[in-house]
């Protein structure tokens, strides 16, 4: 058994709603400090606690090897989704009921990085260079996570061979996927100027919803690709549509919508945005497009032959590589050296009653050390 289940309760005791700062990084922190990693904390962000801009906590720990040796980074986040509720047990108080550990952060990822924190403890320092990219803003805006994060590695010449992000990437069992790549995300809003007026009156008011209708029409006709070898088709989302108006007899002034598009390696988020706000200026309205990724992919190779070797060792399954689902900050540490995502079972992220299998645990934990190893031996 290992000592991953100890490491996973101690962090999810440590409430971590994002953005997270202060508690659960000072359990990580001691967690890493007796294993030889030299610690780097740090906040960004000082506005309210409720914008954008909340203080956001971050830590980058580095143990670093023989001079030359290869340099292997695990990257993940601290903060959670807030817990809602009806839990069956409080969920920031870690309950084992049969073989499952329960709390927020279980799976999300507060699990992988306690096997991470565990198997790093069993590769020897002489073997090569280890560092922990760890931010408490994943969940949140995005906005002083992990990009921040880059900034201080790239300051101070701390630039990972290649990194392994730890999200939840098993669907049925733990090892049958990981991901190699994902696609990018872009969210428009959609606004369409009227004048308001009496319905009886019409040509003396100007309505702006057979406008946004029939920009949403044309929006939701595109076919935007067939998919590529590693990707599925881009889709395009309406997610919300609005027109403020609580009176029956009244045009109303304005009217609103909001889309999302998931994009592959056909596209950019830039032309995306264009192609959308040329659309709504046909139809007389505006796009305020923010681009959240672009796609991305680690071709198959040596990095993940080498997890697929150690999950086929561990659990006698070959995981398949995939660049489904939604976004990670994987799309930022790409910019920085090749990047693959793989971790623990996702059926129970974000949900109440959030819990990982204890066996899964010592897997993954296992999984890790294989994983280590062999990266920093070059095999």
């Amino acid at each position: 058994m290992s000592d991953a289940r100890n490491y996973a309760t101690q962090l999810i005791e440590a409430p971590s709603v994002t953005p997270a700062t202060g508690l659960v990084f000072d359990v990580m922190e001691a967690q890493l400090a007796p294993l030889g990693f030299e610690i780097h904390r740090f906040r960004r962000g000082s506005g309210p606690a409720d914008s954008d801009e909340a203080p956001v906590e971050n830590l980058f720990a580095i143990r670093k090897g023989p001079e030359g040796s290869r340099h292997l980074a695990f990257a993940g986040h601290l903060d959670v989704v807030p817990p809602g509720e009806g839990w069956a047990s409080a969920p920031f108080a870690p309950e084992i009921r049969g073989d499952l550990l329960y709390g927020r952060g279980a799976v999300d990822m507060k699990g992988a990085i306690a096997c991470m924190v565990d198997a790093v403890a069993q590769v020897p320092q002489d073997h090569g260079t280890i560092s922990f990219i760890i931010t408490g803003d994943e969940e949140g805006p995005a906005l002083h996570g992990t990009r921040a994060l880059i900034d201080f590695m790239r300051e101070h010449g701390h630039q990972p061979d290649l990194c392994l992000v730890g999200e939840p990437t098993s669907v049925n069992r733990l090892g049958d996927m990981m991901k190699i790549g994902r696609r990018g995300s872009v969210n428009i809003w959609l606004e369409v100027e009227g004048v308001q007026g009496h319905v009886a009156y019409p040509h003396l008011a100007d309505n702006p919803l057979p406008k946004l209708v029939a920009m949403l029409a044309e929006l939701e006709a595109l076919v935007l690709d067939e998919g590529t070898d590693w990707f599925q088709p881009s889709n395009l989302e309406i997610t919300h549509i609005s027109a403020p108006n609580p009176a029956h007899n009244v045009i109303p002034a304005k009217a609103e919508a909001r889309i999302s598009i998931r994009f592959n390696d056909c596209h950019t988020g830039a032309e995306l945005s264009e192609r959308v706000s040329q659309i709504a200026e046909k139809h007389g309205g505006k796009a305020r497009p923010i681009i959240s990724g672009e796609p991305f992919l680690t071709p198959p190779g040596e990095f993940s032959d080498i997890i697929a070797a150690a999950v086929k060792d561990v659990t006698g399954i070959e995981p398949e590589p995939s660049t489904s689902g939604g976004t990670s900050d994987a799309r930022f540490l790409r910019s920085v050296c090749p990047v693959i995502e793989f971790g623990l079972c996702n059926a129970t992220m974000h949900k109440r009653d959030e819990a990982v299998a204890l066996a899964d645990l010592d897997a993954l934990s296992r999984i890790y050390e294989a994983i280590a190893k062999a990266v920093l031996a070059g095999k």
